[in-house]
């Protein structure tokens, strides 16, 4: 093992595999000039789409503009409840804020990380009693690569007749009972930031719907409210369209993308030998296949998550919090909270710590990592 730096994200080395298709593609869109909504973008939503069986893509400017797409797609807004996870990016709750409704924060299971269904039933009924907001919409989020508990979220939502959105920004190509992700609610959203595995060079994002209605309206939506002309003004919208070159990118890693997804797969079961007995490794949600967006471990208590951290900071080896405060415990959001106890998202956001994973990591880099961590938690004999 050398000791050379151990990036947390190697864009660099993914482009140099890259290079040869990524210019060959940029330099078309050069070529022709179309850099809002060209040819490049009905291209990348047709693949997507194809990618994960949905039946319509949209493609907008960012993850956190597809949710809020999907959001005023259902008019939502003051008054009106929304459930997500306390554990999460603030993307999630921002949107709904932005809309004028009312983020509910639901906490998570202590193993996968995702929304706990349970929870998430016992949260709607705490609305309901206290009569103030109208429960409208679950956002689910597939945390860290992999997916939420769709089947259960969704008959629960079901019986509630709440408006379901997949927030599934870090997990695009997971698998859930051998379906990949795109359809398990009635909106998806996706985000292509560049650390995402499906990742761009800026940002960008995608909605997805079985819906040929709702795809109508994300378009118009992401274009102003536009109707069939471009100054036919139906609706307000807002600025959500992907740039043409950010599609180009996202075609040549598209490419790609399957097989750095098994090379994601292959790291965390290394990772899962090398840190046995060493950190709480990420549970595998059942019947799933994770993209890995993240491998984050647990580790006994917050001092010795500081002491890991540094000794791998001392060694050239980048980690990350995701996330160091649960969203109800944010400035931005505590007026919002109700006060609802949840001691799961708190807890996880005291003793978690997120490794380098991506597709250009070596086998040498993860057993470094294992033993940079073995060095700062397993005391010597003696």
């Amino acid at each position: 093992m050398t000791d050379h730096p151990i990036a947390f994200l190697d864009l660099k080395a993914q482009q140099k595999r890259l290079g040869p298709g990524l210019r060959a593609r940029i330099e078309a869109v050069l070529a022709h000039c179309q850099f809002i909504l060209g040819p490049e973008v009905g291209e990348l939503e047709t693949r997507l789409a194809q990618f994960c069986g949905a039946a319509q893509c949209v493609a907008v400017s960012s993850g956190t503009d597809a949710l809020q797409i999907a959001l005023m797609a259902e008019g939502i807004g003051p008054g009106d409840a929304v459930f997500l996870p306390a554990f999460t990016y603030t993307a999630t709750a921002e949107v709904v804020l932005v809309l004028g409704a009312t983020p509910v924060f639901v906490d998570i299971d202590a193993r996968s990380f995702q929304i706990d269904p349970a929870a998430f039933e016992a949260r709607i009924k705490t609305v309901q009693a206290a009569g103030k907001l109208r429960p409208r919409a679950l956002i689910g989020v597939d945390l860290f690569g992999q997916p939420a508990d769709w089947p259960r979220l969704a008959a629960i939502a079901a019986r509630h007749d709440l408006f379901t959105l997949d927030d599934c920004a870090q997990s695009f190509g997971a698998r859930l009972a051998g379906t990949r992700l795109g359809r398990a609610a009635m909106a998806t959203a996706i985000s292509f930031f560049p650390s995402k595995p499906l990742g761009g060079y800026g940002d960008g994002g995608a909605l997805f719907t079985e819906s040929a209605e709702r795809a109508e309206l994300y378009r118009s939506l992401r274009s102003h409210g536009e109707g069939t002309t471009r100054y036919e003004v139906l609706r307000t919208g807002m600025n959500g369209r992907l740039d043409t070159l950010q599609a180009a990118v996202l075609l040549t890693k598209l490419d790609h993308f399957p097989a750095e997804i098994a090379a994601r797969a292959r790291l965390a079961d290394l990772y899962d030998r090398a840190l046995a007995g060493i950190v709480e490794t990420p549970a595998r949600v059942p019947a799933s296949d994770s993209v890995w967006a993240v491998y984050a471990v647990l580790f006994a208590d917050g001092a010795r998550r500081e002491a890991a951290q540094a000794a791998l900071r001392a060694a050239g080896i980048a980690s990350a919090i995701y996330y160091p405060k649960p969203l109800h415990h944010q400035p931005a959001y505590r007026a919002h909270h109700d006060g609802a106890a949840l001691p799961v998202a708190e807890d996880v956001a005291r003793r978690i710590l997120a490794l380098p994973i991506h597709p250009d990591l070596s086998d040498d880099d993860v057993a470094r990592v294992a033993a940079t961590l073995r060095a700062a938690i397993v005391p010597r004999a003696g």
